[in-house]
């Protein structure tokens, strides 16, 4: 029996296998495009725009920063590439995720490798700076829902935890055009590889 087409053809012209994909295959252009046209929160955000993956990656990578002022440019540049799978697999609500079961975390998990490898990170993240990271995500969920996705604190307390750190309460989500946060992406991507 035949198997199954598991590759995608992308904008950079690269053939990106799903099932089995390799670095070489990654181009941050198909990353930052495909990011900034997922919409997270299933869409089901306030605004003229999409919240876009992308932009939750840019905020993401600056709350991370502000809980560890003094990471180096390699583990911002994990922060900021922490969702990158999903400029190919798309965005999942958490309840989604866990319905799906396994097979989605393990795609999920070998898309990050490929790509941490790509821009020269490692396969897969030391467990304190991938805690970290997932702090700075459920800040950055917490924000989003109560600024752009109508919940209330109180929900949003109680599905993300409320976060502790003062100095994110002042950060403001403006959705903005895909265009302008694919840009916008593959600068802050740029700037960290300079600095590694």
């Amino acid at each position: 029996m035949k198997q199954p087409r598991a590759w995608q053809r992308m904008l950079s012209g690269r053939r990106l296998d799903l099932l089995d994909p390799t670095p070489v295959d990654i181009e941050i252009e198909d990353i930052a495009h495909g990011l900034a046209f997922v919409a997270r929160w299933n869409g089901q955000t306030i605004g003229d725009h999409p919240y876009s993956v992308a932009e939750h990656s840019l905020l993401v990578e600056e709350i991370f920063l502000l809980i560890r002022p003094e990471a180096p440019a390699r583990w911002r540049l994990a922060a900021l590439l922490h969702d990158a799978p999903e400029y190919v697999i798309g965005d999942m609500i958490s309840p989604v995720k866990a319905a799906v079961g396994p097979d989605y975390g393990a795609l999920d998990e070998r898309l990050s490798a490929a790509i941490h490898i790509r821009f020269g990170l490692p396969a897969i993240l030391p467990a304190g700076i991938k805690k970290q990271i997932k702090q700075a995500d459920r800040i950055s969920a917490w924000l989003e829902a109560t600024q752009i996705a109508g919940f209330s604190q109180a929900e949003a307390d109680k599905l993300f935890g409320k976060p502790r750190l003062q100095s994110v309460m002042s950060l403001s989500i403006r959705p903005r055009p895909p265009l302008e946060v694919r840009e916008a992406f593959k600068r802050r991507h740029k700037s960290l590889l300079e600095q590694i």
